[in-house]
Formats: structure tokens, C-alpha cells, sequence
């Protein structure tokens, strides 16, 4: 029960409500009757330690103790200061005490020498003197390593211990410590002219700095720092930004050394501008995306399916990365596209679905008997093509061996193949052979050769048919004169025969 009420005291002392002692001036002191000095140490003559002598003992120094201490110099205007407290057994051979603290933040020590006076000092040997010194300036919420050692630095007599110093969730040091004074910070996005307004209110006496970042490991700068004055009647400031991104922040701070930030980001939700820096060159082939934010993301090729606008992934292309992805030998293909997916969904970019590279085609021409294939390619590629039977609609079972092709520049080259059979499932499938990623190309559905035959024969049969009917038209119509004619010519020679008898 007691341990639970120190972890609760201690907790409530740093976070909560803990009035932090007051001091007007900092030093060292020692126990009256002593007189003691401080002088700044570096730390270096007294880094190695020495035998000790017999009359010493661990327990020449003992009973360290810290705490913090807040020296002001008007309301409001306070700084912390770290107070070490031990009590060290003289001795002939020692002249003092020395006292570390090192931020395990920064790994930065600062160490203070307090010296005893050699005349009290050999009039007082064998006694205890208890030293405190109080003038480690700190900052809010540091971590220290702090180490008492004698002076000279004696093996073994030595005294560490960890402290924390409170930082600006207690409410004393958030009132009277100006790095902790946040001020609040609120903003209006205007969209449409690309620009936050960001107001400052609660400011208690100090400038205040804003800007926006771009957070990475650091927040970085993204455009000029802008101040607001503390006389400024109206607190606020208008700043630009050009793209919208999760990982853009406003950050907020008062204009005072090592001050405590405020940091907040307007658009964290908005993700889809993440995976639109994708980059293709076209002399090296490769496909690349580099992140404009941190994020952890599954990045893959993937192939479009036009029916239903699906992107089925590539075998071997899944990477996961938090910062960029490169593809090479990469075929500028239409329904070639990258696939994202995150903890906040799935997102998928085709580069080349609009024309930005001019992709290969393949075509198909029926001559009587044969197939001609052609493909036509800017730059240079190799292909291969076969005759194949379709099994779904992205994949073809091979029916035959693979022919090779070359093609260079916009001029096509012709390949035939012998068609023979029909059947509605038989597809021509041609892909690039020189391209690690690459989608084939295939076409499916072919009128066969046996349909062409036919029509060929009905469309001889047909044309002897309409010769026969035109000849049978022409021999009826001839006929038919004849037969008028000599009807015309036996008339006329009754009418002589009559006009003679008379």
C-alpha cells in the first residue's frame, strides 16, 4: 500500500498540482562551519578515477537527494533550476566534491567543482559536511543522470542517481515557466485561394512565431516564418501553402529560446495526393514513386481489368516501404498501373492510361488462309506471339511455340500463321520479351478460315448464278423483239397486198 502511494505522489507531483520552491539566488552551501566554493568543471582531470586510499570507504559520500527549484525575476518569468544535496565524510586526501548532470536528451553534461578550504578542511578532518548546490539551470520535462564523486576522482566512492524534471503538465511550471506558455491556437482553411489563417489568442506577454512544416523526422519548413506581436491587437496571420498533404502542419511557438511547440495538421486525413508523385523515364525504363509524407505502405504493380476496373497484382512486385519504390524495365503499357494499400485503404495509379507514353499495339489482318500478326513499337522492343487458347480473360494456354519478333521504330512487321481449325475460345497473344514488367496483348473471337471458305464459294456460286439469270433475261428480251418485229413485218405486208387489190 505505502509503494502505491509514492508512485501516486510522484505522478501527481510532476503532472499535477506541485508548488516548486522558490529561490532568489543560486550557490552553493555547506554545513555551518565550513566553507565551501563552486567553480565550473570540464569535466576532463577528473574523468579517471584513482586507487583509493585505505581510510576511504563507498560510504565517505552518501545520502544524495534532488529536487527542482524556481528562481523568478518577475510574474510569470521564472526559470527551473536542479538542487543537489549529498553529504560527504572528509578526509585528508580529498578536497571536495564534484557534481554531474547529464541530459540523456542532448548527452550534454554539466559538472560543478565544490571545493573545501585546505585550513577548515585540516582543522575538520574525519567530520561530514553536507553541500548543496542549486544552480543547474534546467528546462521542463529533461532527463538527468546526476553523479557526486570526490575530489580527486577516488575508485569506487561514488554516488548516481535518475531524475526527471517536471515538465509544463504541472500547472506550476505551466503558469510561471514561459517555455511551457502554449497560448491557443486556432484556423480557417480557405481552399479555394490556398491559404490557412491562424489565430493566436491566451498569449501572456511574448511574441509569437508560426509557420508551416512539412513533418518528417523534423517538422521542415514550407515558406517563410511569420511573427505576431504580442502588442498586436488582432493575433493572427494568413499563410500559403501549395499542395494538400497529410504531413502539412502548422506549427505555433513563443519567441523565446527552446520553447515548447504547438503542432497541428489540418489535412492529416487527407491521403489521396500521397501516391501521385509517380515518375516514368522513358530512356532507362523506369517506373518510380517517391513519398511526399512519411507512411507505411504496400506498393505493387498491378493490371487493370476493363470489365469490371479491377487491378489484379503482378506476381513478385510487392514492396513495402515508408519512403520510395523503384521498378525497372518497365513496358509503357495502358493497364500497367501501381497499386497502394494502407491501414487506410487501397488506392490505384495508372500513368500510362492516358497517353503520356506511346505504348506498342498489335494487329490482326485475315488473308484467305493465313493470320498476318503486326506490331508496331516506338522504341525498339522484342515480342513474341503465339496462338493460344483462352482460359479466363487474362490468361491463354499456349497451342503452339512461341515466334520471336523484332520491331524497331513506328514500322510493322508481318507474321503469318496458319489457321486451319475454328474455334471460339483460339486467341492470338502477343507480349514484349525484353521488359521485366510488361502486360500482353491479345485478341480473341477470329473469324475462321472455313467460314471464309464458305463465303468464298457462296459468293462464286452467286456471281454464276447472276450471269446465268442476266444471259436467260437477254435471250427472253431478244425474243421478245424478234417475235414483235416479225408480227410488225407480216402487218405491213397485208395492208400492201389489200391497197394493190383495190
Amino acid at each position: 500500500m505505502m509503494f502505491k502511494m509514492q508512485i501516486f505522489v510522484m505522478f501527481w507531483g510532476t503532472y499535477g498540482y506541485h508548488f516548486i520552491p522558490r529561490i532568489e539566488e543560486c550557490g552553493v552551501t555547506c554545513t555551518q562551519g565550513f566553507l565551501c566554493k563552486s567553480q565550473a568543471s570540464a569535466n576532463i582531470f577528473n574523468s579517471v578515477c584513482h586507487s583509493a586510499p585505505t581510510s576511504l570507504s563507498p560510504t565517505n559520500l552518501r545520502s544524495m537527494k534532488l529536487w527542482t527549484t524556481m528562481k523568478c525575476v518577475g510574474p510569470n518569468q521564472c526559470s527551473l533550476q536542479l538542487n543537489v544535496k549529498g553529504t560527504l565524510h572528509l578526509d585528508e586526501s580529498i578536497r571536495g566534491m564534484e557534481i554531474c548532470a547529464l541530459s540523456v536528451d542532448t548527452q550534454k553534461s554539466k559538472c560543478e567543482n565544490v571545493i573545501i578550504s585546505r585550513n577548515v578542511h585540516a582543522k575538520l578532518a574525519g567530520r561530514k559536511v553536507k553541500m548543496q548546490f542549486n544552480c543547474f539551470e534546467v528546462s521542463p520535462g529533461q532527463h538527468f543522470y546526476v553523479t557526486m564523486r570526490t575530489i580527486p576522482n577516488y575508485c569506487g566512492v561514488k554516488l548516481s542517481q535518475e531524475y526527471y524534471v517536471e515538465d509544463c503538465r504541472n500547472t506550476d511550471v505551466a503558469r510561471n515557466v514561459p517555455i511551457c506558455f502554449d497560448g491557443k491556437m486556432a484556423y480557417d482553411v480557405d481552399r479555394v485561394q490556398s491559404t490557412i489563417s491562424v489565430n493566436i489568442s491566451d498569449v501572456q506577454g511574448t511574441d509569437y512565431y508560426v509557420r508551416l512544416c512539412r513533418q518528417w523526422f523534423v517538422c521542415e519548413d514550407e515558406g517563410p516564418v511569420a511573427l505576431i506581436q504580442e502588442k498586436d491587437l488582432v493575433k493572427s496571420v494568413s499563410l500559403q501553402y501549395t499542395q494538400v498533404l497529410p504531413c502539412l502542419c502548422i506549427e505555433a511557438w513563443p519567441a523565446i529560446s527552446d520553447a515548447r511547440r504547438i503542432q497541428i495538421c489540418p489535412f492529416q486525413n487527407d491521403t489521396k495526393a500521397l501516391w501521385d508523385n509517380i515518375h516514368y523515364n522513358p530512356l532507362t525504363q523506369t517506373l518510380a514513386w517517391e513519398a511526399v509524407c512519411p507512411v507505411h505502405v504496400n506498393v505493387s504493380l498491378c493490371q487493370l481489368v476493363k470489365t469490371d476496373d479491377r487491378c489484379v497484382s503482378l506476381e513478385n512486385t510487392s514492396k513495402i516501404t515508408p519512403e520510395k519504390v523503384k521498378y525497372s524495365r518497365v513496358d509503357a503499357h495502358p493497364r500497367l498501373c501501381m497499386k497502394f494499400t494502407s491501414k487506410h485503404g487501397s488506392w490505384v495509379r495508372c500513368p500510362f492510361a492516358h497517353g503520356n507514353f506511346q505504348a506498342w499495339k498489335m494487329k490482326l489482318a485475315v488473308m484467305k488462309e493465313q493470320i498476318e500478326v503486326s506490331f508496331t513499337s516506338h522504341p525498339k522492343a522484342q515480342f513474341s506471339v503465339i496462338v493460344c487458347n483462352r482460359t479466363e480473360t487474362s490468361s491463354c494456354k499456349s497451342t503452339g511455340t512461341h515466334q520471336p519478333i523484332s520491331v524497331g521504330g513506328l514500322s510493322s512487321v508481318f507474321l503469318n500463321i496458319s489457321w486451319k481449325t475454328c474455334d471460339q475460345d483460339l486467341c492470338i497473344w502477343g507480349w514484349r520479351t525484353d521488359a521485366d514488367y510488361s502486360l500482353p496483348s491479345y485478341i480473341c473471337d477470329l473469324p475462321c478460315t472455313s467460314s471464309i471458305q464458305s463465303q468464298e464459294s457462296y459468293e462464286s456460286s452467286l456471281s454464276t448464278l447472276t450471269l446465268v439469270a442476266l444471259l436467260a433475261i437477254l435471250v427472253t428480251v431478244m425474243a421478245l423483239l424478234g417475235h414483235k418485229l416479225l408480227s410488225s413485218t407480216k402487218l405491213q405486208k397485208k395492208k400492201r397486198i389489200s391497197l394493190s387489190m383495190e
